[in-house]
Order: C-alpha cells, then structure tokens, then sequence
C-alpha cells in the first residue's frame, strides 16, 4: 500500500498529474530529458492527502461552505480557509504513511537537508499556473520537522489566495487534491527564473534571464532587483545588471536567513554571458520537451545548472499555425469586428464559412495574414493608407514590424497601384430606391431561408446551411451594396478633408450625417425608448420588471395591469432586433430573443430618465442640426470667390453621405438575422442529439466545428473528451487580452499614437464623433449592469451594435477599441455624441464615477481633478 503513498521522482512523469500534482509531475518529467539535472527527491501523492482528508470530516463542512462564497467576500474566505487549513494541520500523519516517507528519506540521507513543496493536481497546467498560490519550505532537516511540513504543505492548498485563484478560475475546491515533494537541498551560488519567450512582447524567439545571488527566493520576493538577460539567437543582446543588496542563504539551524552582500560585489553580474547562454541552451532543451514555452526556476551550483521547476507560462497568446517557416504578420479580426472576446469553436467556423479572407485562428480569435499585403510597395501604401483612417493604432504596430530589416521578406511590385481610399467616391447614382431595394432583398433571403429551413434535419440540415451560405455570402458581398456603403464612407473623408481645407471646418461629416434614413442600428435605440413609452403609465409593469430574475418574465406580463400592452411592445421590438446580442458575430452567444431579460436594465432606465416620445425627438433634433449645418456650410462655401461650385460639390457628396452612410449598418444585421435562423435549426438538431444520448447538453455542439458537428449528426457518434478540452481552453482563452498586430515569432504589438497635440496627463486616442463634453464617467464592462443617468460619458472596452440601446442615455462615449468607420463610431455621430475610440487601457486608467473631459473632434480624453 505504501508504495502508492510514496513515488521517486525518476519513476514519474507528466502522465502521474493526477497522482503527483503539477510541480511533481513537470519535476518528474524533468529528470527524465537528457543533460537535465533536476535534484533527487520523492513525492508524497494525492492518495495520502486524501487518507488524511478523510480522517477530518469536518472539512466537507467547511466545503460546502466555501463554495457558496463571493470571490470578493474576503473577510469570509479569509476567515474560513484558516479554520481548513487548522483542522488540516491538526490531523495525526497515520503510522504506515509516516514509516513510508521516512523510509524514502533513509534512502536519500536521513540527516540531509530538504526542500519540501506543495505539488497541487491544479497547477502548472498549460491554462492556469497557479504560481506561488501553495505553499515551499527550504532547509528542512530531519524525519520529524519533514513531515510536520508535509503537513503544512497539505494545509496550503487553502490559503486565502489559493481559494480566492480557484474560485475566479470556476475550479471546484473538491477537485484539487495535494501531493508533496520532498527535495535535496541545494545551495547555488546564485539562481534565478528563465523565461522561454520573452514574458512581456510574448517572442518565442527571445528568452528571459532573471539571475541573483544565493537562493532564488530573494528575487521572487522582490527583495532584490535582478540582474536581466535578453537572449535571441544564442546571444546575449541586452543585459541590465541589478543591485543586489542582500541574498538568502539557508540557516545552520533550518531554514533560510537574509544575509547582506558584500559592497563591493552587489554590483556585479550573478551570472557570466557564456553561463547565461547555456542556462537558455537547457531552456529550449526543456521547451522542446513540454511542447511551450516555459517558466524556469533554476540554481547554479558549482558552476553546473539544476532546474527546480518548470512550469508553462500561461499569459502568452497563441499563435496560428502558419504550416511554413516564413515570417507572418497577422492583425486582429476583433478589433476590425468590435468584439476582441474569445469565440467558441462553432461560432469561428461560421465566421470563417462567411468571409472571403482566409483567417487563421489563436486563442479563440481571428487574424488575418497581411504578410503578402505588406511585401509590395504598391499594395502596402494602399493598405496602410486604409489602415490609418480607420485605426491608427494598427497602422502603427504594423509599421513597427516592417521597421525591422528582413522581417518581411520583400517582393517585386506586380503592377500600378490601385485606387487609394479619400480620393473620387465610386460611381453610382444617389438614389434612396437603390437602399430599399437591397434592404427588400435581403430580408426576402432571410425569410425564404427560414422558411426552407424547417423542412430539413439531420445531415441534410447541415448540408442546407452549408449550400445557404453560399447565398449568404453573394448577399453580403454583392458588388452593389459595397459600392453604397464604400461610396458613403469616401464622400464622408472626402467632406472631412475638403472642408477642413476650405473652411478650416475639422469633422463636418460628424454632423452631417446625425438622423440619416435606413440605419436599423440607431432606430433600434431609438425603438426602445418607444417600448419605454409604452411600459411607463403602467406602475405595476414597472415594479415587476425590476424583479426578473428569469426569461419567463413576458409569460407572466399579461397578468397584470397594463402586462398585456408591455409584453406586445416588448415582443414587437424582439421580432425586430431580438437577433442581436453582444458579440453577435459568434453565432453560438445568446441573442436577445433567447434572453429578453438581458433588456431589463435598458428599458427600467429609459423609463426613468426619458420623457415619452423621447425617440421621435432625438430623431428630429439630429436631422435639424444636420440640416442647420449642412446650410451653414454651404453658405460659408458660397460667400467664398470660389464658391458656387465648390458648394453645389459639396452639396452633392452631402446627399450621397445622408442617402447611404445608413445602409452601413445593414450588411451586419442581415448576416445575424440568418445567423440566428441557422442556430436555431441547430440547436433544434442538438436537442435531438441529446435525447439520442449522443450529447450530454444541447450547447456541447458549440465546441465543435462546423464540419465536426456535420459528422456528429450523421453518425449519431462524438468524442466527449474533444469537447471537454476545447470547453477548457476557450475558459481560458476568455483571459487573454487579443493583440492589434502579433507574428509568427509570438510578438504581441499593441501600437502607439505619435502625436504632439495631446496635452500632457491626457489619454489618448481616435477622434470619431466631433464636439466636446464633460460628464462623470461610467465604466462599464457588462452591459447588463450598464446603470446610466443622463450626462453619463460610457467608457467600455468596445461596443458592438448590441450597445447601441444604451447611446440614447449617454453625452459621450470613450472606447478602448474602435476606427472612424466601426459601428459605435457611426452610431454616435448620428446621436450627436462626441466620442473618442482607440484609448488604451480607457476601463482600467478611468476611475468608475471620475468626472472626465471627452474631446471628439481633437481625440483625447482628459481626467478632471475632483
């Protein structure tokens, strides 16, 4: 039985997680690569934590207990993990358990120093490293005080940190059991940390040396500042040596001391050039073997290396696999889309059956490769022209990687240039009736796919929804529906350009084109406030609202005084925009229809802060102040030498812009609209599924690609544990923050503003709808806790069309991802908002309730003083 309680590290390896945890299993593994020296020790498994466990009942007490607690009720967690942890530690070690881990100590020498470490089953995995979260105990010496701190180390893995990390992760406490390693000590002339790629740009090609002297607990303590190493290509390229002014040593009595450094050494390197590039050589040695990059715990003893953990590092971005050895530039889809969110997998099929461009897929996102687009004369400057009216940010991450000789590899121009965009808007007559035609089409499309749709199950609905997208794409990508919209959006650079050269008017377009017909966006903003207007008069319709807790609320609407008029206008507005949602290009997110209480909020707050027929008003003030401006201008124009022609020029790509730029909007919608006629065939499909015991919950199909869940339906057949892993990876991938611009090398390049007219403290960013306001800022990050009040300025990550019901509360809108022609920045031009976009780190560097400055038409945002 003993021998399942205790394990030799050289009889494990990354398949005995389970029964060694993390640490033990990557330590076991370790001593198993060729010229890794890793110092020999055993491991204390699950199985005797849970021997132990079992002998304190009251632990599934406290259990309960803790999972019932808020992450953020810190006194509480506080509070109860201490009394886990006490209960832990007062359990008697049974007496074949303690025989069995002084029995390995004999072997190793009994009298020898230890290091003993928690090894807990969630940690060091390649989605969540849970560093530092347990507790390590160095300098242990002998049986007695061994095991005393086998204890401990059992009792850590309820430390108010470790419970808090597993609680924000969604990891069940009873899920994670203990194991403990038991180490020789070593006692290293200096140690430090080695990071494989470069933990900051996120360059699998650069490696990361932290190095001090004595133990390596001084640096990971922040006692000292480490020396610093940055390696590439076998070389060390950059080093920054630290003051180190104390180092930890162990103690002769047990345990560690700090000990102050000789001056005349503090300033000298830990460790030489030549050392460091061996430490990386055994680096890559290691990453090559774990299949990532890794975070390297390492001490140098008698000039030779021990490696002491190794674990992934889990704050990298993906990268896409690229199939070749070239250099690839990749730029974000999200940021283009305004939804940088992870997407589940069947929601990235679709958005890649839809698109003409090839995209590559990482960490739930999108990204397209530009490479090809960048290796041109001619086809750059166009693309980066493009780029720069829309995000500046992108345009200047992109030119940071062509600044660097050689990384994109050059090719011969195949021809002259086409047109760039800001010059002659494209041909095609300003007509309304050309909109309606289209805007008929599509939804003609929409409603015969519906219909057609219900007739087909099992692979045949697959193989309908494959063909119908064909129809999907000619819809969305038809010739003339681009020509309106990219006509739109040219007369509109071309005003903003001519204008501010004619008049010095900076973003005359933004006011112009405030109320334009056929933008099924902002009327569904406007839409909402007459539901408002309906719900109003009637109290107890209010009261009951602002109790819904479920999505059978409109069921019981009818039962009350004025219910019956509420659920009708609630339903209306639904058959309408009840497609949309956040994130509505991920066809597996819930859309409104599916959960109408996500509306709640939005609808309880335009009753409170809107009069009735407060949408009919905002229209016809924004299509009064586009008028007004639009006269004004032209008289300026026409008072001018040069006038007259230049006015009735003007005049023209006026009505073009306030014919077209509404019809922006629709493309999306119409896509969604089908989208949802799509995920509701299927998930009709997977409820089939789960009867048949093929699926355990109808949303399992969202893990699944298209073509996978294709062969799912047709052989009634799936692979539970693909599912499992791709519903573990996508938790994770809801952590990492999309870059603007990432490479093949794993370099993640956000992008700068280079600009000399922001004033100083201010932030930053793209000026997409022009005026200035000020207001208290609301930070908002969910919109269904969007708490807004009149002359609230709302600062989010990003707004999708699904935000724009809040837009008719606001006075502005600051954004951390957006371009001149995004959908929030459409949005609040029409609504007269000024807003500016692109503002790095907006949600984090602006306080919830500060007072703020937004400048719309200079693009920067200014913190006022309280």
């Amino acid at each position: 039985m003993s021998e399942r309680h205790v394990l030799d590290l050289r009889e494990i390896d990354e398949t005995r997680g389970a029964l060694v945890g993390g640490k033990g299993a990557h330590l076991g593994a370790l001593s198993r690569i060729d010229g890794i020296r890793v110092p020999a020790g055993f491991c204390v498994t699950t199985d005797a934590f849970r021997r132990v466990t079992a002998k304190a009942p009251a632990i599934d007490v406290h259990l309960d207990r803790l999972s019932g607690l808020d992450p953020d009720d810190r006194d509480a967690l506080r509070a109860l993990s201490a009394e886990i942890r006490r209960t832990l530690e007062g359990v008697a070690i049974p007496d074949d358990l303690a025989a069995a881990v002084t029995g390995a100590l004999a072997q190793h020498g009994e009298r020898a120093a230890y290091a003993v470490r928690s090894s807990a089953t969630a940690e060091d995995l390649p989605t969540a490293s849970f560093a530092g979260q347990q507790d390590t105990y160095l300098n242990v010496v002998g049986p007695a005080a061994i095991l005393q701190h086998v204890s401990r180390c059992w009792a850590s893995l309820f430390t108010e940190r470790a419970v808090t990390y597993r609680q924000r992760n969604g990891i069940d406490h009873r899920t994670v059991q203990m194991a403990v390693v038991v180490q020789r000590m070593v006692f290293p002339h200096a140690a430090g940390v080695l990071f494989t790629a470069d933990p900051v740009t996120g360059n699998r090609k650069v490696a990361s040396v932290e190095a001090s002297f004595g133990l390596g607990e001084a640096l990971v303590s922040g006692l000292v500042n480490p020396d610093v190493y940055t390696v590439r290509d076998g070389e060390v390229v950059a080093r920054a040596i630290g003051a180190k002014r104390v180092a930890i040593h162990a103690a002769p009595d047990g345990g560690t001391r700090e000990q102050a450094v000789d001056p005349a050494r503090q300033d000298q390197p830990a460790l030489t050039d030549p050392q460091v590039v061996r430490l990386v050589e055994l680096g890559r040695r290691i990453e090559a073997h774990f299949g990532h990059p890794q975070d390297i715990e390492w001490c140098l003893v008698d000039d030779g290396f021990q490696i002491v953990q190794s674990r992934p590092i889990t704050t990298l971005f993906p990268i896409p696999e690229a199939g070749d050895e070239q250099n690839h530039v990749y730029l974000s889809v999200g940021h283009q889309q305004m939804m940088t969110d992870a997407m589940k997998p069947l929601g990235l099929s679709f958005w890649q059956m839809t698109t003409p461009a090839p995209m590559a897929e990482a960490g739930g996102r999108l990204f397209v490769d530009v490479t090809q687009r960048l290796a041109t004369p001619a086809s750059r400057t166009g693309f980066l022209e493009l780029m720069e009216r829309s995000d500046p940010l992108t345009v200047d991450a992109v030119r940071t990687v062509l600044d660097r000789d050689g990384f994109v590899r050059p090719l011969p121009d195949e021809g002259p240039p086409g047109p760039l965009p800001g010059g002659a808007p494209v041909a095609i007559e300003t007509d309304p009736a050309i909109v309606t035609e289209l805007i008929t089409q599509s939804e003609a499309s929409v409603a015969a796919a519906e219909r057609d749709i219900r007739t087909k199950s099992g692979a045949a609905l697959l193989d309908f929804i494959q063909a119908d997208i064909q129809e999907l794409r000619r819809i969305l990508f038809d010739r003339r529906s681009h020509q309106v919209f990219k006509s739109a959006m040219e007369a509109t650079w071309w005003l903003n350009e001519r204008l501010e050269a004619w008049l010095g008017e900076k973003n005359a377009a933004d006011t112009l084109t405030q109320s334009v017909p056929h933008n099924v966006t902002s009327e569904m903003g406007l839409a909402l406030l007459d539901v408002a207007d309906v719900i109003r008069p009637h109290p107890e319709v209010v009261a009951f609202l602002r109790q819904v807790e479920d999505e059978d609320f409109l069921d019981e609407l009818p039962k009350l005084a004025g219910g019956r008029e509420a659920r009708d206008a609630i339903e209306a507005w639904l058959d309408r925009y009840g497609v949309r949602c956040v994130g509505e290009i991920d066809i597996t997110r819930p859309r409104w229809s599916e959960r109408p209480s996500t509306l709640i909020p939005t609808i309880l707050g335009n009753i409170k802060n809107f009069a009735p027929g407060a949408g009919e008003r905002r229209f016809e003030q924004g299509r009064q102040e586009a008028w007004e401006k639009e006269r004004e201008l032209l008289e300026r124009l026409r008072a001018r030498p040069d006038g007259e022609g230049r006015a009735e020029e003007t005049k023209r790509m006026i009505d073009r812009v306030r014919t077209f730029i509404g019809y922006r909007e629709y493309p999306k919608y119409g896509m969604v609209s089908r989208y949802f006629v799509y995920k509701r065939a299927l998930l009709g499909e997977a409820e089939r599924l789960v009867r048949a015991g093929v699926l355990a919950d109808e949303e399992d199909i969202f893990y699944l690609t298209f073509p996978e869940l294709h062969d799912v339906v047709r052989t009634n057949q799936v692979d539970g544990q693909l599912i499992r892993r791709r519903a573990e990876a996508f938790r994770s991938y809801q952590a990492l923050t999309p870059p603007r611009v990432l490479t093949s090398d794993g370099e993640a390049i956000s992008g700068a503003y280079r600009r000399g007219d922001v004033p100083a403290g201010a932030l930053a960013g793209l000026p997409v709808s022009a005026g200035t306001v000020e207001g208290r800022a609301r930070v908002v990050l969910d919109i269904g806790e969007a708490d807004l009040e009149p002359g609230d300025i709302l600062v989010t990550a990003y707004t999708d069309p699904s935000w724009t019901p809040l837009f008719v509360a606001i006075a502005g809108l600051v954004t951390e991802v957006g371009g001149l022609m995004t959908h929030g920045a459409v949005i609040a031009r029409e609504y007269g908002l000024p807003a500016v976009v692109g503002v790095v780190d907006a949600t984090r560097l602006i306080a919830d309730g500060q007072r703020i400055r937004v400048h719309g038409t200079g693009g920067f945002v200014e913190i006022l003083p309280d």
